[in-house]
């Protein structure tokens, strides 16, 4: 799967605003002031989404000149692509399918039904999945509810009940269903024009259905509720945003992968607590994905875009190989010029996190937590010199003694080095042993665990994966 600079770091969009063209603003002011009947200026200012000040602010502007010439041509409104949107809608499905299995695994936790159906269903990718879900619901509901009802039952499973009755009266083959019946309390056709009319007079065209029904009703007037008033301008397409907000343009998540080694680097930071309230010591950390191998490491009193690129540089000399490309939040320090002009000479792509997004950086993250939950981890560092002695100790214990369930329950250093093909032998041979000297013991015959073949920063959901 290759990448460009543009797939890892999304170039950072301004908040877009709504843009009046020239030619615009003289067709609604010629069209304003064409309109005669009552309410017609109304509904077009509803419509078109529009003020009265903004038709007063136009005219003036038309008859001082200031229209005529032509409009300034805006940035280009950022697109996404179809593979943005296709990777987009596969995520919400993903995840609604994962919120079904999650439901329905509790359903079925409490009626005391095996769950290895629904296992399989979880780890089947594509349209298949959903149907093996619907099956599995279906399974458990007939069983659940006789004994709790249907309502319970549905309830337990997350299953809508109107699924459930409209299976038990199907309608015929070939036939439409018929149109939903107005409810006998509806307001008329008259009535319906009568609150269109008022909400476009002169009086009401800038304000909100809800100014509007107070106001009556302050003065002794109930036309509807104001849910209705909306229901009639939804109905005549005049429900529009008029607020001059920014529109944000959609943030791209990261989607990194490494198939081996000194591929993709992260790098985060976290607070160490000095000997004092409000002292604190900087832990720099960067961590190689694919082998979880800690790179580098330094402890510092403060942190600064300068001190984020010497560690960097020292990171790759110590390696000796540089990364294709490096992922980290959107700190201070990581988003620094000092840090972006050295990864720009080195030819190393940069990647952020989204902002206010907590598992965009999940390597960092889960590393961290591993060094706050040892046992031997203190709750405050005496001296900048102690928490460095500790973090050396440290590291050099994750780096080659810690087993990481990750990789296969291998070492960080012996999958960045290479040395696992030959642990795995070794591995199996004192696994074939204990299996020939009791097979009995075992369902089929063990073999060690293996390690994934690429690891993922946001892995995309039913994409093939090429390298």
């Amino acid at each position: 799967m290759t990448m460009s600079n543009a797939d890892l770091e999304p170039r950072a969009e301004r908040p877009k605003r709504r843009v009046f063209t020239n030619e615009y603003k003289l067709a609604i002011v010629a069209e304003y002031d064409a309109l005669t009947e009552s309410g017609a200026r109304g509904a077009l200012l509803r419509r078109e989404g529009l003020y009265h000040s903004h038709l007063i602010e136009w005219r003036k502007a038309r008859d001082a000149g200031a229209l005529s010439g032509p409009t300034p041509r805006p940035g280009r409104k950022p697109q996404r692509s179809r593979e943005q949107v296709e990777l987009e809608r596969l995520r919400r499905d993903n995840e609604r399918m994962a919120a079904e299995l999650a439901r329905t695994k509790a359903a079925l936790d409490v009626g005391g039904k095996s769950t290895r159906a629904l296992g399989d269903a979880l780890r089947e990718r594509g349209a298949d999945a959903r149907k093996q879900v619907e099956q599995v619901i279906e399974e458990a509901f007939v069983e659940l509810a006789p004994v709790t009802g249907i309502k319970q039952a549905c309830r337990l499973l997350g299953k809508p009940r109107s699924s459930h009755y409209r299976r038990l009266r199907p309608a015929p083959a070939g036939q439409a269903r018929p149109p939903r019946p107005a409810p006998p309390n509806a307001l008329s056709r008259a009535e319906r024009d009568q609150v269109a009319a008022v909400l476009h007079s002169e009086r009401f065209a800038d304000k909100s259905p809800a100014q509007v029904w107070a106001t009556l009703l302050d003065e002794g007037v109930y036309l509807c509720s104001e849910s209705t008033m909306y229901r009639i301008l939804r109905e005549r397409g005049e429900v529009r945003e008029r607020r001059r907000q920014a529109q944000h343009p959609p943030r791209v998540r990261p989607e990194l992968v490494a198939h081996g080694p000194n591929e993709i680097w992260s790098w985060d930071i976290t607070k160490l607590h000095g000997p004092h309230r409000g002292v604190y010591y900087d832990l720099y950390v960067m961590i190689d994905i694919y082998s979880r191998y800690v790179v580098g490491w330094q402890v510092a009193a403060r942190e600064s875009g300068e001190l984020a690129e010497e560690f960097i540089a020292e990171a790759i000399a110590r390696i000796g190989v540089a990364p294709r490309a490096v992922h980290a939040d959107r700190g201070t320090a990581m988003t620094s010029k000092p840090v972006a002009a050295l990864l720009a000479d080195l030819n190393i792509d940069r990647s952020h996190s989204r902002p206010k997004v907590s598992n965009d950086n999940p390597f960092s993250e889960a590393q961290f937590k591993t060094l706050k939950h040892c046992p031997a981890f203190p709750g405050r560092f005496g001296s900048i010199a102690d928490a460095r002695a500790f973090c050396a100790e440290f590291f050099t214990y994750y780096n080659h003694d810690h087993r990481h369930r990750g990789i296969g329950l291998h070492t960080p250093a012996s999958v960045h080095f290479g040395t696992v093909e030959k642990i795995r032998e070794e591995r199996a041979k004192v696994l074939d042993a204990a299996y020939a000297a009791n097979p009995d013991r075992f369902r089929s015959r063990p073999t060690p665990p293996t390690i994934p073949g690429a690891a993922w920063i946001n892995e995309p959901p039913a994409t093939t994966q090429t390298s």
